[in-house]
């Protein structure tokens, strides 16, 4: 039975996975078509980076996941746990970064607020988006030195006891160091949606008494940044305890169940955000509309071809 429902969960982290790849290389294609007709757009570009960073992580996860299933072995005794480990800090926190970029420019273009400092940031997005690449390469600077010393402590500790062992009594200490750059920029996106949501609140009392139709069109647009926004809050939580699940017991091999439950769960993120970005977006909504349509007559005229 047990067997059963692992073949199952297995089967759907795939299948996630296929359709993170294919979702987030969609968004991809349809922005870098976009910036090659017309000129580079912020958005496009932000876009365009969050979904390669995403196609990566998805490969990475997956390839982390197959390699503690099916060859533990291997995965412990040779270097391939330092390379996973280098290249999950700098995906991971690529890919969070992007989306709280994303976030910070639906809020600065969207939210109505008469602040200075709101009309300061609302003017200088560019340069805001530079102050936050900043961040994020300091965040490099700061957990990658951490990373490789861990690595090199368990190098060492590992000649006299196992991984399991450390792992059991250092584990969640060097996670919570090394995903300090990472809070730092989730934060900021609840940061973002709060105030979109007072933004809004605000938005419909004050136009309580105005023209129906503008209210409406308004509110439409604050509607759309906070389903974003609150999908990517809500998936980023869910992934975020996906993994915490796979490394609790990535190294205990009677809790493998447990482990692929939490690389399915991991999986939701990647391709559920790109979903959303999809039907969220007119642009990628509609493209994605015609290569439905496109799909279909092909598969009409399939028929007709064959003798």
């Amino acid at each position: 039975m047990l067997r059963i429902v692992e073949g199952l969960l297995i089967f759907i982290a795939v299948s996630q996975s296929i359709l993170g790849i294919l979702g987030n290389g969609f968004i991809a294609l349809v922005n870098c078509i976009d910036c090659v007709k017309n000129k580079f757009s912020v958005i496009g570009l932000i876009l365009i980076g969050l979904t390669i960073s995403r196609i990566f992580l998805i490969w990475l996860i997956i390839t982390d996941g197959f390699m503690k299933i099916f060859f533990l072995d291997m995965y412990l005794s040779g270097n391939l746990i330092k390379y996973i480990s280098y290249l999950w800090v700098i995906i991971n926190q690529s890919s969070v970064w992007f989306a709280t970029s994303l976030s910070i420019f639906y809020f600065l273009k969207i939210a109505n607020f008469s602040h200075r400092i709101f009309l300061w940031m609302k003017g200088r997005i560019n340069r805001l988006l530079l102050l936050l690449m900043g961040s994020l390469l300091i965040s490099w600077l700061l957990t990658l030195p951490y990373m490789r010393t861990i690595l090199n402590n368990y190098e060492i500790n590992n000649r006299n006891t196992t991984w399991a062992s450390i792992y059991k009594s250092e584990l969640f200490v060097y996670q919570a160091f090394l995903n300090l750059g990472v809070i730092f920029l989730f934060i900021l996106s609840l940061i973002a949606c709060f105030l979109l949501i007072i933004s809004l609140w605000r938005h419909n009392r004050k136009m309580r008494w105005n023209v129906r139709g503008f209210r409406d069109a308004s509110t439409e647009a604050h509607v759309k940044a906070m389903k974003v926004l609150l999908s990517f809050i809500i998936l980023f939580i869910l992934h975020f305890i996906g993994i915490g699940i796979e490394i609790a017991c990535s190294i205990l091999p009677e809790k493998k169940l447990l482990f692929i439950f939490g690389m399915t769960i991991t999986f939701i993120y990647p391709w559920g955000h790109s979903l959303i970005l999809i039907l969220g977006n007119s642009k990628l909504k509609q493209a994605s509309w015609r290569v439905i349509q496109h799909l279909k007559c092909c598969e009409r005229e399939r028929p007709l071809r064959t003798p």
